[in-house]
């Protein structure tokens, strides 16, 4: 059985925040995200060090990876076994403002 990388509580949160968020507007598109955001996890799953290292906004060990179709980003860290996703954030957020605290 292939590994899917653990959401944290704060992850999963604005995983549900987002879903809510276009749901309101076109359910079939919040599940296009709901099935992106499964996709994504299962590959930091399979592949912990899958996503860029991107110092310049948040400090290793953690990496980045966009939601294929959507402008979010999934944080995650790749050090957990299994490997955990610590946030799921838009894109256009000051994202070293948002991340300054991983």
């Amino acid at each position: 059985m292939p590994t899917r990388a653990q959401l944290t509580p704060l992850a999963r949160r604005e995983l549900i925040e987002a879903i809510r968020w276009i749901a309101a507007d076109s359910p079939r598109a919040a599940r296009a995200l709901r099935d992106g955001f499964a996709a994504v996890a299962r590959l930091i799953g399979e592949h912990p060090t899958a996503g860029a290292a991107r110092p310049d906004i948040v400090s290793e060990p953690y990496r980045m990876l966009v939601v294929r179709g959507f402008p979010y980003l999934v944080v995650s860290n790749p050090e957990r076994r299994p490997p955990s996703i610590v946030r799921i954030v838009h894109g256009a957020r000051d994202l070293p403002e948002v991340l300054k605290d991983l």
